[in-house]
């Protein structure tokens, strides 16, 4: 690879990762044109690394390329969710399953770490931080499942899920303290050795998710592009992204889980 290929490379790279935060954060809209042009102006860039950001973003669901449209951030649909969530409830519990008799101390050192930011991020409505710490958490849980393989695809899918974790734990009432809640009883049944019972959970985990989001997609005022609107008889749904603010109350052996 020459030097300019690598720059190109290096500038498309960091594009790609500006424009996926400003989707994650609602600074474009699902449904948006993401216009070259503007967004060269916008990063100080050429066109060059940002259609080739765009095309990376296509590859990673968040962007559709369209023929006389270009660029739109892509919509949320329930075929989406269940596929994303039915693949991880198929492959998580197996490498949990593989993985948590093998964690060491260090390991669920490690975890009790990720665990206590992951809650006080969602005390204080971090919502950059949610996807990152709950990925963090999964994959240091799988980390000795001896399935490389297995375990890339899983880290793929958590970074698509990017998207519906911050919808999940922003829109559904009292979503926020069920997960930290449900990360703290695994670490408890991984402790424990209660391996059968902490897939089971995992499985349950997941699908929760699966189902509240599939549940907010279909529902009358799901939001839709950040507001919420009244659905018009026979329109089909997709999730935008709103901001729900909530009182999160942990049980506290949630929080002794956590010190444990």
């Amino acid at each position: 690879m020459t030097g300019k290929s690598l720059k190109h490379k290096t500038m498309s790279s960091a594009a790609a990762e500006e424009i996926r935060n400003g989707i994650l954060r609602g600074i474009y809209p699902p449904g948006s044109q993401l216009r070259q042009d503007g967004l060269a102006t916008e990063l100080g860039m050429s066109r060059i690394p940002i259609r080739e950001a765009l095309l990376l973003l296509e590859n990673e669901g968040f962007v559709k390329i369209l023929p006389h449209r270009g660029a739109i951030v892509a919509q949320l649909s329930t075929e989406e969710i269940e596929e994303l969530f039915n693949i991880r409830i198929l492959l998580e519990p197996f490498l949990f399953e593989r993985s948590a008799p093998l964690l060491t101390a260090a390991d669920f050192k490690a975890l009790r770490s990720i665990q206590a930011r992951y809650a006080q991020s969602i005390d204080k409505l971090d919502i950059d931080s949610w996807n990152d710490l709950n990925s963090e958490f999964h994959l240091v849980l799988y980390r000795h499942a001896r399935s490389p393989r297995v375990v890339a695809t899983v880290q793929n899918l958590l970074k698509e899920c990017d998207r519906h974790t911050r919808i999940q734990l922003s829109s559904i009432k009292g979503a926020r303290a069920r997960a930290v809640r449900e990360h703290s009883e695994l670490l408890r049944l991984c402790k424990g050795g209660k391996i059968t019972e902490g897939a089971a959970l995992m499985r349950a985990h997941i699908d929760h998710i699966r189902g509240g989001l599939v549940e907010l997609l279909n529902s009358n005022d799901a939001p839709v592009g950040g507001e919420r609107k009244k659905r018009s008889p026979g329109r089909k749904r997709s999730l935008g992204f709103e901001k729900v603010h909530e009182d999160i109350v942990l049980d506290p052996r949630d929080r002794h889980a956590i010190a444990d």
